[in-house]
């Protein structure tokens, strides 16, 4: 059956249109006014939205960490490094504390902002079965890490044995497998090259931490500072296992996601966008560590919006996160800001995943996000702001045609 819903604005491609509807089954079958529609499709159920509705294709959450869901007061904020051995000295028990109930409440709570898919972030691959049965789309990118080149084969060999178990899944669980490489300093280059090998072969997403805190990069150029006590604290080291330079040519030819990118220089910003790369933005995460602000003005990439986990964030709304993302960067005219941030979760979020979603355009699965606003302002151009400022909760979410979830 397809179904025509005229909501008072429709957002596509950037822009509100005004006196348009879409028809669709599991996917988007045509755009156009609600007449032209019907006529081309008399059999459809019609379906009004309302007053003060926008409809939006659905939102997209490209990077988060479900497997830290258990921590709400745990690890201590402020300062990255600080941050970073909390989550060493207590990561078995938030691991073990995060159980399906628990993320699984996570899922859900993207979907009540109208998350329709995410990026899942799989250290362990103890999420699988809470991605496997959550009705969004989920782009599973099974996490490597390790710079011990010693334990390169085992740590290979576990990474390989997760991408397996996660490829098996049935289409109806809407999982793409996909690779993550933790970052420059916690991943040895021989395991990088092999994982990137492997997905090029498959054709599968990639995503990495970049230059998060000032620590890395300080790190990674000198083999110095705070990052320096960590490495022979805990893992008895004293040299970083590659530099910046070094890493980025690891990544050349396979277009992949960079997240946070807090510290990179101009010059590595436009490597980035000149070799076909997106980055992935976190802006609560980012102020809760202490990293600093992202220079998304100077960012040419693809960029997303993300949530990160509960080990550096309080909510997984994206509404949440617009609207800190607003805050932050104070010096752009809030409206102009507002338009790109929601292609920041939709369209540009698409790109970054290399998935077909993210737009209202045929073809493109029928994904939405139903917004509901007090009152549709009077210029178009400020829809997007005002999305962000009043919006609390989708008013209902649909999945492949289907209504998941109303408010």
């Amino acid at each position: 059956m397809v179904t025509n819903r005229v909501p008072e604005y429709l957002y596509r491609l950037g822009e509100f249109h005004p006196g348009r509807a879409v028809a669709f089954d599991d996917t988007i079958r045509a755009v156009d006014t609600p007449e032209a529609l019907q006529a081309r499709f008399p059999e459809a159920l019609v379906r009004d939205l309302g007053s003060g509705s926008v409809l939006y294709p659905g939102f997209i959450n490209a990077h988060v960490h479900l497997e830290f869901s258990a921590n709400r007061a745990t690890l201590r904020y402020g300062d990255f490094m600080e941050w970073l051995e909390s989550v060493i000295e207590h990561r078995d028990e938030l691991v073990d504390a995060a159980d399906e109930e628990t993320m699984a409440a996570a899922c859900e709570e993207m979907l009540a902002s109208g998350i329709t898919a995410f990026g899942a972030i799989s250290s362990f691959g103890a999420d699988l079965a809470v991605c496997r049965r959550t009705p969004q789309r989920v782009v599973y990118f099974n996490e490597l890490i390790g710079s011990n080149p010693a334990a390169a084969d085992m740590l290979y060999g576990d990474f390989l044995r997760r991408v397996e178990e996660s490829s098996e899944s049935r289409p109806e669980e809407r999982i793409v497998p996909a690779v993550a490489i933790h970052s420059p300093y916690a991943t040895h280059p021989v395991l990088i090259r092999k994982a990137l090998d492997l997905a090029r072969l498959r054709n599968m997403p990639v995503s990495a931490h970049l230059l998060e805190s000032s620590y890395e990069r300080e790190w990674l150029e000198h083999g110095s500072g705070k990052f320096r006590e960590f490495f022979l604290r805990f893992f008895k080291s004293a040299a970083p296992v590659s530099d910046i330079d070094h890493f980025l040519e690891l990544f050349e030819g396979t277009p992949t996601l960079f997240v946070h990118c807090v510290h990179t220089t101009a010059d590595e910003r436009r490597r980035l966008a000149d070799s076909g790369h997106s980055v992935a933005h976190c802006p609560r995460s980012n102020r809760l560590l202490g990293c600093g602000r992202l220079p998304i003005e100077e960012i040419r990439s693809p960029l997303a919006l993300a949530t990160d986990g509960y080990s550096s964030n309080w909510s997984m709304n994206l509404f949440d996160e617009m609207r800190a993302a607003l805050m932050l960067h104070h010096r752009a005219d809030p409206r102009i800001l507002a338009r790109r941030l929601l292609r920041c979760v939709t369209e540009d979020a698409a790109t970054a995943l290399k998935q077909e979603m993210g737009r209202i355009v045929p073809g493109a699965p029928a994904d939405f996000a139903v917004v509901r606003l007090p009152h549709i302002p009077s210029r178009p151009e400020e829809i997007a702001l005002h999305t962000i400022l009043h919006t609390r909760e989708a008013a209902e979410t649909i999945i492949a045609g289907n209504s998941v979830r109303k408010s």
